[in-house]
């Protein structure tokens, strides 16, 4: 899934690998049938040609479903990002620490903990 920018946000859209050409190297097509929002259909070809140099190519509506229909049979694969599984575990693990004699709690950065640290007003 790729994302493609429509009414101000980023919208998960199907991601297409199409086929290259003399000109581009690489070649990938970002369709998203409707918006949740605004109910358009946005395809967006972005293509990188041999110097590494970006063009990014959008149409919305009438003209995208053509030219999706149209360029459909150069569309080598559809890519799919898989996200990691998140695990869940019942342990609720956090540090207690004492910082200048206040009661703290260190989740995940224990490297910037500064322990045992008293206030001194001399």
């Amino acid at each position: 899934m790729g994302y493609v920018h429509c009414c101000g946000a980023l919208r998960e859209c199907r991601t297409f690998e199409m086929k290259p050409d003399e000109k581009f190297k690489k070649k990938e097509l970002d369709y998203l049938l409707t918006c949740p929002v605004c109910g358009h259909t946005v395809l967006q070809l972005t293509r990188v040609d041999i110097y590494n140099n970006l063009a990014v190519y959008r149409l919305n509506n009438k003209k995208a479903k053509k030219f999706f229909e149209k360029y459909s049979k150069d569309i080598v694969k559809e890519i799919f990002i898989y996200d990691l599984p998140v695990i869940k575990t019942n342990s609720k693990f956090y540090l207690n620490y004492n910082e200048y004699g206040k009661k703290k709690r260190c989740y995940s950065n224990l490297s910037s903990m500064k322990i045992g640290l008293f206030e001194n007003n001399f």
